[in-house]
């Protein structure tokens, strides 16, 4: 079941990914922003009708607003979750002609209990829709991490009778005025961090080649382009030589804490196939002396992040802390038991010190040959 939590993109690729091949009206990726047109016509960065809202949940910077010059109803920004039924939809809608910023769940594109306060693109940066499987929530942050809530509704009954059948729809729209633009960031994610796929030059590595992927995460002067001062560690999938930066700077530890406690954890997916035997190995350098001797690895594949997700996979028991490196392998007759998608973290721990490493979604690709 394609969790709407499970979506993640930061937009720094060249192009939209195949999880918004539904975008109409011109919608581009420009700047690390998915950019959405807003003009008297419709433009919107849409994914397929094939996701759920159901027991789920969303967040998403939305850094830039229409101009309201020239309109004289509306010009705005919407994030809603679409239904089958045409006009169907919740989510949030910011008008700049208003001035307001209302909590929808609509039916004919109409919702006339919707909970409206006066925007604030300050307050208002972050936008979040939640499921619990009894409430539908609203919240709003300044920064991804301090949320307020603005609405709980009881969830209405086509969230759960829609699902796998739901789109997630960032559009924008004006009635008149000069054409510009609205801009979405940050979806399910507050990471940041250039990735390469495959052999490259330029995004986060310099002379390196690399087979899988190779992620530099960390705080960076300039661009995270070759020649920036990093600080910070590089995290390796599969295998690779070569540097993960040129000409950088980087902060060695000294102390029994790794450097990578200091930034982000990295972001990656899971791609299980159910059935099958899993494994994948991560070695964090960090300096290249680092080891994880008398660290415990912990970690779990869930729903939904926290404490509104069922627990699907405790994989702790099929990690394997090797010095530098984790390996997780998973059992086919444990992959078996996988039937829908989620969310995933990997963390270390020793004493009180946790340090979470990576995180992402998980992806499962159902069997279908059986023994």
């Amino acid at each position: 079941m394609p969790s709407l939590t499970t979506l993640v993109d930061n937009f720094n690729a060249e192009e939209l990914g195949p999880e918004w091949g539904n975008s109409y009206g011109g919608t581009t990726v420009v700047d690390g922003q998915a950019r959405v047109p807003c003009t008297t016509g419709y433009a919107g960065c849409q994914t397929g009708y094939a996701w759920t809202l159901a027991e789920a949940s969303f967040y998403v910077q939305v850094p830039v607003t229409p101009d309201p010059a020239g309109a004289t109803a509306e010009a705005y920004a919407a994030i809603t979750v679409q239904g089958t039924i045409e006009g169907t939809r919740v989510g949030f809608i910011i008008n700049k002609v208003s001035g307001l910023l209302r909590c929808v769940s609509e039916t004919g594109y109409w919702d006339a209990a919707a909970v409206e306060i006066p925007y604030d693109p300050v307050a208002h940066l972050f936008l979040r829709l939640a499921d619990d499987g009894t409430n539908l929530t609203w919240s709003t942050s300044p920064n991804g991490t301090t949320w307020t809530t603005r609405r709980t509704l009881a969830t209405p009954a086509w969230i759960a009778e829609d699902v796998d059948l739901c789109a997630l729809d960032m559009s924008a729209h004006r009635d008149g005025g000069a054409d510009d633009y609205a801009a979405f960031d940050y979806f399910n994610t507050l990471d940041d961090g250039a990735v390469s796929v495959g052999s490259g030059a330029g995004s986060a590595q310099s002379s390196a080649t690399a087979a899988g992927i190779l992620v530099a995460h960390g705080t960076a002067l300039g661009s995270a382009q070759s020649d920036a001062a990093t600080s910070g560690a590089a995290v390796y999938y599969g295998t690779a030589t070569g540097s993960a930066h040129s000409d950088a700077v980087a902060v060695s530890a000294d102390t029994e804490i790794p450097e990578v406690a200091g930034m982000a954890a990295g972001h990656r997916d899971l791609h299980v196939e159910q059935g099958a035997t899993f494994m994948q190995t991560y070695t964090v350098i960090d300096p290249p002396d680092w080891t994880w001797d008398g660290w415990t690895a912990r970690a779990q594949i869930r729903s939904a992040p926290a404490d509104q997700g069922a627990l699907l996979l405790d994989l702790t028991p099929y990690l394997t802390v090797m010095g530098p490196a984790v390996r997780l392998a998973i059992p086919a007759a444990i992959t078996q038991t996988l039937t829908r998608n989620g969310v995933w973290d990997l963390e270390m721990s020793l004493g009180g010190t946790v340090v979470r490493i990576l995180q992402g979604k998980v992806i499962v690709s159902l069997e279908v040959t059986r023994a």
